[in-house]
């Protein structure tokens, strides 16, 4: 059986979470909304259960890039010790300045 960490979310992951669904729900509608919030909590599902299935950073140690969808990308911080991983950002063409 495995062992499934916790999830945290940073301030700035649910900020750029909802800069995405705010996107979408604008240039594209509800069924895209749907489809993203359910994207997410499938690789968040993963993640739990196998935190290290992404690639890892090669710049910073623990951190990991998940693929949401071909246009979105979660980061998140593996902290094994605390048995914990925190969702940093989430990057796309919607979060971009």
């Amino acid at each position: 059986m495995a062992f499934e960490m916790e999830i945290a979310w940073s301030n700035q992951a649910r900020k750029d979470y909802y800069k995405v669904l705010d996107y979408l729900h604008e240039n594209w509608g509800l069924n895209e909304v749907k489809n993203f919030v359910d994207k997410t909590e499938e690789v968040l599902g993963v993640i739990k259960k196998h935190p290290k299935t992404f690639v890892e950073s090669p710049r910073k140690r623990n951190v990991r890039k998940g693929f949401v969808t071909k246009h979105n990308s979660l980061f998140y911080k593996v902290k094994p010790y605390k048995k914990e991983i925190i969702l940093l950002t989430f990057w796309g063409q919607s979060t971009k300045p």
